[in-house]
């Protein structure tokens, strides 16, 4: 049977929680950050002790995927809230069914399984994690409620009404949400500690209060096997660049019908195929641009374009410059190099 955690043990205990992958390359009294690192790129996890059975995680991951070995340990009192600020992500559940994050969205589950593979369809994904231990932050609430003279939020009713049957809670962006969240990005560091209290309770009292069946999530989730079909399709696409691969032709060699096909990888890609495509071809095209010396005729080719002309006026709409005035754009020494998605 995996370990178990909770909340209340030492943080010393660290791989416990986080798994095999997650290395401590810092720590104080303020917080302790977790360096995650695989041959799919590597995260940070930065976690800010708020109340007695509550913390905070900031998550900024640059990894395609966590594999359920690397993943959490279960923790069958610990709820999990998570907030997606950028990028997107995509959890696998122990009955074989994945959900998915886009920017501004809101899960809530419990921790009671073992966690299953999670994947960063982008590779990319900045975000945060309320982690809530109900029985340590239940006396943390019964406490405050008692000093200010107000019920204590019933987590214990919370979970039932957002998780029973083992079932995650997402909410899709709302003005709500981001009120909630939006100052926790950039909360000055002298203010934290008191800040993160204050949106903590309010998290709380959201979730407690809001008329959420109304706000819950409709769409069905999409499959491994129908997941794992759409990232072999997004494979075949950015292999072939230079191919203008129709989706009639891709619905045939991948036996998957094309709605189908169109509906689920704009669930776990968060665009249509088209769009997400035009925005990978541009990325590829401004990364040849600034780290090789072809031609930009040689470039539009590589990137789908057999016009020239055509593929000038796309790059021109999407980044502003013309391939031959970004490529003379001054760079600082050190900038980043174009992140392809």
């Amino acid at each position: 049977m995996p370990a178990q955690y909770h909340l209340s043990q030492p943080f010393y205990e660290d791989q416990l929680f986080y798994g095999t992958a997650a290395q401590v390359v810092a720590r104080d009294g303020a917080c302790s950050v977790f360096k995650m690192k695989n041959e799919t790129g590597e995260g940070i996890m930065t976690r800010y002790p708020v109340l007695r059975g509550i913390e905070l995680i900031y998550n900024d991951m640059h990894i395609a995927n966590v594999r359920k070995e690397e993943n959490k340990a279960p923790c069958p009192d610990v709820m999990e809230i998570n907030h997606c600020r950028e990028g997107r992500f995509e959890c696998e559940f122990p009955d074989g069914r994945t959900a998915y994050l886009g920017a501004g969205d809101l899960a809530v589950n419990m921790l009671t399984h073992p966690s299953s593979n999670s994947w960063f369809p982008l590779s990319h994904y900045h975000g945060i994690s309320v982690m809530v231990d109900l029985p340590a932050a239940q006396e943390t609430l019964r406490q405050i409620s008692f000093t200010m003279e107000e019920t204590a939020v019933d987590l214990y009713a919370l979970r039932d009404r957002l998780c029973g049957g083992d079932s995650c809670f997402i909410m899709r962006a709302t003005e709500s949400i981001q009120h909630i969240f939006s100052e926790l990005y950039a909360v000055p560091p002298a203010v934290r500690s008191g800040y993160c209290k204050l949106k903590a309770l309010e998290l709380l009292l959201f979730l407690a209060s809001a008329d959420l069946p109304e706000l819950r999530e409709k769409r069905a989730y999409i499959t491994r096997t129908q997941a794992d079909t759409i990232r072999a399709i997004r494979t075949c696409l950015v292999e072939h660049l230079d191919r203008r691969i129709t989706l009639p032709e891709l619905s045939r060699r991948f036996g998957i019908p094309l709605t189908a096909m169109k509906q689920n990888f704009k669930t776990v890609y968060g665009e249509p195929i088209g769009t997400y495509m035009q925005s990978y071809r541009m990325q590829k095209a401004m990364w040849l641009l600034l780290e090789t010396d072809r031609s930009i005729v040689e470039i539009a080719g590589q990137v789908g374009y057999q016009n020239a002309s055509k593929f000038s006026e796309v790059f021109r709409q999407f980044t502003g410059s013309t391939p031959t005035e970004y490529r003379k754009i001054p760079r600082p020494i050190g900038a980043g190099s174009v992140r392809l998605e």
